[in-house]
């Protein structure tokens, strides 16, 4: 009877195990901040009646233990973006779990569902790309012509598009952004030539802030408070990396093809 009943516990351990972990990723990958993803496992854990769960959370892996530390996992993270619905989702279904609205089995098939469900749509994510270039382009510049509104429009849109469409080519976040941000440079170029009064600097600011990674600069910041030093220097790396790469992109093809 002790041998079964140490199964069943062990199973039950390795369910848990594999539900935290996975919610944890998920966090991870929508660009949860770190204190922010331990505190959902940890509670996930908890209210699964389970005494000193362990967690330890970077920006390129989760680990976790239960049961005193004999039962330890990790899971590697590979992509990381912006994903707020899903980090809101994850966050939701560890609520629903402690207040007992659902048992630990429907958190686990729903937990399946959130990571099987898809994004939006690549057109959906063009568009708002394109609104979000035109009326950021209004709110950082002082002088500006209307007629730059629909050219921001236009350069935010293809630039974004052709960043996800580099980026499933190569690992390198990096290189996309950098291809993006020379095509970007490319477009509002080719636009000012067409039409010489729009002015490629307006066109340019409001079509980078779509990559820009102000998001990415706030958690990095966030986790520094909050102690967490590992991934708060990690995710600043990152973003400090990613300006560079849209800067000098843009100032390759300035310098190089603008004159």
């Amino acid at each position: 009877d002790k041998t079964m009943s140490d199964k069943r516990d062990a199973r039950f351990y390795q369910e848990v195990l594999d539900i935290c972990l996975t919610a944890g990723r998920l966090m991870i990958e929508g660009g949860s901040e770190m204190y922010r993803v331990e505190d959902t496992m940890l509670r996930i854990a908890r209210n699964a009646d389970i005494n000193d769960p362990r967690v330890f959370a970077t920006p390129t892996c989760v680990f976790m233990s239960l049961d005193g530390g004999k039962l330890s996992q990790m899971k590697q993270i590979r992509d990381r973006n912006i994903n707020l619905e899903l980090v809101d989702r994850v966050n939701e279904l560890s609520r629903e779990f402690a207040t007992k609205k659902i048992d630990l089995s429907e958190l686990k098939n729903r937990i399946i569902e959130v990571a099987n469900a898809p994004s939006f749509p690549m057109w959906m994510q063009i568009i708002g790309a394109a609104v979000l270039s035109a009326t950021l382009m209004v709110l950082f510049m002082d002088d500006y012509d209307w007629v730059d509104f629909p050219g921001a429009a236009l350069v935010g849109a293809i630039g974004f598009w052709a960043y996800y469409e580099f980026k499933k080519y190569t690992k390198v976040r990096f290189l996309s952004e950098l291809i993006a941000a020379m095509i970007m440079g490319v477009l509002a170029l080719g636009l000012n030539y067409l039409y010489p009064k729009m002015i490629i600097d307006n066109i340019l600011i409001g079509a980078l802030m779509t990559l820009v990674p102000g998001l990415a600069m706030t958690n990095a910041l966030r986790d520094l408070f909050m102690g967490d030093l590992l991934s708060g220097i990690v995710r600043m790396c990152e973003a400090i990396l990613s300006a560079l790469a849209l800067g000098g992109g843009v100032g390759l093809v300035l310098k190089f093809v603008g004159g």
